[in-house]
């Protein structure tokens, strides 16, 4: 008798994921009638037989879902997780989370979905490209992306102008005059769009944003929204004889670590710097770290409110969402 065929080598043959082949087998409908094509031809060619038993087993299976994110290592990203699993956990569902990196994560989630993804995708903070769009296409599976945005899926996304427009505003109604910026190392949608927000709120307010008070930490972990970046930006403000009244951070970590500086300068926060965060991240209510709250573990949870709902009926009209941050003065902007 010759080497028995499994499901392993349909796949191998038919170029596609086991998952894949497995969703051909059980009839789903989230498969394109080109890839059924190829698993029906390696299947036939290959002549293989499923055991009946092994097919009724895996329809009974909890459908599994992909997340894809850059990290999941910082404090953003496990607050949006910790919605993500707290909602999964009260549906028919289980779950895998796929790093895509800080550095280049188009072209890792690029690699991730041509060795073939389960059954649903959710994608956290990656721009959808042309090329990445024609290949989720091919997979016809149930996607919502969040943090980003894009015509032909569901999606929530965050106002960053607003955002960062929010925090401008605020800085200046506190009355500081002498305003600047702790930016990120990648430069990004996000990024531009909060910057761009925030600069539009000083301008309103008539203050001009000295290009020596906009500055980038050293270190590139996490693209550069980690204490370690916020405490370098600092000490490079310092040397350049140029710290302001009051700094906005791009996250919450940042300002942690920037505050953490000026403490080891004898800088009192915010009598001599006002330190406005973002992302209001648990510990920054803790410290008394004024921040922008982006609703994180909200989101979360929607996102995979909106993909169970796709599984009953993948015919739904998109639902394409954009989240509104809120400012949340503390101590750290707040002039006595």
């Amino acid at each position: 008798m010759g080497k028995k065929i499994t499901i392993y080598d349909v796949a191998k043959r038919a170029g596609v994921a086991i998952s894949t082949v497995s969703r051909v087998l059980n009839d789903s409908p989230y498969v394109s009638e080109e890839t059924k094509s190829k698993v029906q031809e390696a299947i036939d060619a290959l002549d293989f037989r499923p055991q009946v038993n092994a097919r009724m087993l895996a329809k009974r299976q909890p459908q599994i879902i992909a997340v894809a994110v850059p990290t999941f290592t910082t404090p953003f990203f496990n607050e949006v997780l910790k919605g993500v699993k707290d909602e999964i956990a009260k549906l028919d569902l289980d779950f895998i989370i796929y790093n895509t990196g800080s550095d280049d994560p188009e072209e890792n989630f690029r690699r991730f979905i041509d060795r073939g993804i389960p059954d649903g995708l959710v994608i956290f903070s990656i721009e959808i490209t042309e090329e990445i769009d024609k290949r989720l296409k091919d997979y016809e599976i149930p996607i919502i992306i969040v943090g980003s945005d894009h015509p032909n899926y569901d999606y929530f996304y965050w106002d960053n102008y607003k955002g960062g427009y929010l925090a401008g505003e605020h800085l200046a109604q506190q009355g500081y005059k002498k305003i600047g910026m702790i930016r990120s190392h990648s430069k990004s949608r996000v990024s531009d769009q909060r910057e761009k927000g925030f600069r539009a709120a000083l301008e309103k307010y008539g203050i001009e944003l000295d290009e020596k008070y906009l500055v980038t930490g050293i270190t590139r972990k996490h693209a550069g929204f980690s204490e370690e970046a916020g405490f370098e930006a600092i000490k490079i403000l310092s040397e350049r004889d140029a710290i302001p009244e009051a700094l906005f951070c791009s996250n919450d970590s940042q300002a942690i670590g920037a505050i953490y500086a000026l403490q080891k300068m004898g800088l009192s926060v915010p009598e001599d710097v006002a330190i406005l965060g973002y992302d209001n991240i648990k510990i920054s209510r803790y410290l008394d770290v004024s921040s922008i709250d982006q609703l994180m573990y909200d989101v979360g949870t929607r996102a995979i409110q909106r993909l169970a709902e796709r599984y009953k009926n993948k015919d739904l009209p998109l639902k394409q969402s954009v989240i509104e941050p809120i400012l949340i003065p503390r101590k750290s902007t707040l002039k006595s």
